[in-house]
């Protein structure tokens, strides 16, 4: 064990400590270019301001302008060539390609089907309308769903419906930690499942998990005969493409089945250990036509980093005779889309915002982080000046101090407009769910800041008038017994912690 941390740190270092090279390197040389030809000076300061322009210009979140604007001003020398090589925060153009292609395979195979999206009342049927066309993802019926309050009790559930697989398991996590009872449990089933003819497919990200696995994990588990990709694998390159991560979750067997909300495969998101107090987590299950949605989401994630020609209809659940139907349908709609910074599409943070824009009772949040635009602030904001009971719940015990701190922040502005803020007092919360009404809700992968909103790939479960909800009702309402309320009194910091606070504030959209 010791061995291996140290070859787990050893990496984490050498990247950190190449990356650190880079910066300096690229300040020298341009410190001692200027100096030997002043003219370079006033050729980078003109086409700093020229950036600068272009990204006044740029329709692009005003928070992100505004860090690289401030940038900019205080390094001229070098601020606008710096946006030019890393201030694009989509995908690498060599990324895009990929997805690209594989998305006009994946894409006509998500087709809505309009007596269905008909069904729904109004305005369900906008929400529904605008993630079927801008994200991709259809509305669906016949879906039965279990909501899971906690880790542990999903991972006795996956870990059943993981034995009953007879053509192919699907896994897609942020995190896997190799030395974990949850980790350790799920690969012995997955090893025997391979053994019985089962396709098995495994990915993970790899910065997600750089500290949790060894470099080049996935040649262990192919040697295993596990199919295995490491996303976006990490190289220690200045570059802001490195952010776009793999934050999904997503388990789906032989497609007729699908697990999917915060829980990564490691022992705190079962509570086996407590790193920061009790770990509050969700997630769904879902049995029936929606696992479709998360099929595909797999798939053209997988296809479009490891290209391969395959027949992709034959992992509709229907193609197997022995099929088991869903639990028992109930009435309601089930709709799980993924967001990525493949576009300028933010549909998980519009999704929200629609939420707080059609509530008229109350909105209930539960996010382990908070990161907020101008405009997600405002419709929180609006939501409960029009008297809806809008509540955020967010952990007693940090897992990030600094981000803690900035989600502090965001606090005093939030409570002056009426919404009330909860801190979970027993520990950790990273549950990420939305609900209004006892009508919408959603679980999800999706925090409430700029990464998951605008740099992730991500994925969320919209559930309309779901009999599930009053589940989900039930366990935040337990959650909000069990957490502390904040009040403005509590959000003074002095003249240094408001200062800290700011700076916090302008540099959030780049982390």
């Amino acid at each position: 064990m010791k061995r291996f941390s140290q070859k787990v740190f050893g990496r984490i270092a050498v990247t950190a400590v190449l990356i650190l090279l880079q910066v300096i390197w690229l300040l020298v040389w341009f410190t001692r270019l200027a100096h030997a030809a002043p003219w370079v000076s006033v050729l980078f300061g003109i086409f700093s301001l020229l950036m600068i322009l272009y990204i006044v210009r740029k329709d692009d979140n005003p928070a992100y302008k505004i860090v690289w604007i401030i940038l900019i001003l205080e390094v001229p020398l070098l601020g606008g060539l710096l946006y030019a090589l890393f201030g694009n925060k989509r995908p690498a153009k060599r990324m895009r390609e990929k997805f690209a292609r594989v998305m006009c395979e994946t894409r006509p195979m998500l087709g809505q089907n309009r007596d269905v999206m008909d069904e729904l009342a109004p305005r369900r049927q906008a929400t529904a309308h605008y993630v079927a066309t801008c994200g991709g993802y259809p509305v669906w019926k016949n879906t039965g769903v279990t909501y899971y309050p906690t880790g542990e009790e999903m991972f006795t559930a996956m870990l059943r419906e993981l034995e009953s697989a007879q053509h192919y398991i699907f896994m897609e996590y942020f995190i896997i930690r190799q030395h974990s009872h949850m980790w350790q449990q799920i690969l012995a089933v997955l090893e025997r499942k391979v053994r019985q003819g089962v396709q098995v497919r495994v990915m993970y990200d790899d910065l997600g998990s750089v500290a949790l696995l060894p470099g080049g994990y996935w040649r262990e588990l192919e040697a295993k005969g596990i199919l295995c990709l490491a996303f976006n694998p990490f190289v220690p390159l200045v570059s802001l493409v490195m952010n776009n991560r793999d934050h999904r979750k997503i388990l789906v067997v032989d497609g007729h089945t699908a697990f999917t909300g915060g829980i990564n495969l490691s022992d705190e998101y079962i509570n086996l250990t407590h790193p920061h107090g009790r770990w509050k987590d969700t997630g769904v299950m879902l049995k029936g036509d929606a696992v479709w949605n998360l099929t595909m989401m797999f798939l053209e994630t997988w296809n479009a980093m490891r290209p391969q020609q395959e027949d992709l209809e034959a992992y509709r659940p229907g193609r197997y005779a022995s099929a088991p139907s869903a639990q028992p349908m109930t009435k309601g709609f089930v709709q799980p889309f993924g967001d990525s910074p493949l576009d300028f599409e933010p549909v998980a943070e519009n999704v929200y915002i629609d939420i707080l824009a059609q509530a008229t009772n109350y909105v209930y949040i539960t996010t382990p982080y908070l990161a907020i635009s101008n405009e997600m602030q405002t419709a929180l904001c609006l939501a409960a000046k029009r008297g809806v009971d809008v509540r955020i719940i967010t952990p007693g015990i940090p897992d990030k101090p600094t981000v803690f701190r900035l989600t502090r922040s965001y606090y005093a502005s939030l409570l002056r407009a009426g919404v009330r803020i909860y801190e979970y007092t027993p520990g950790f919360v990273h549950a990420k769910n939305y609900l209004a009404d006892d009508a919408v809700g959603v679980v999800g992968t999706i925090n409430m800041d700029f990464r998951s909103l605008y740099l992730h790939f991500e994925c969320g479960t919209l559930l309309y008038d779901c009999p599930v909800l009053l589940d989900l009702k039930h366990d935040m309402q337990e959650t909000l017994a069990a957490s502390r309320e904040v009040h403005l009194a509590d959000c003074h910091t002095g003249f240094w912690g408001a200062l800290f606070s700011a700076v916090l504030r302008v540099f959030a959209p780049l982390f």
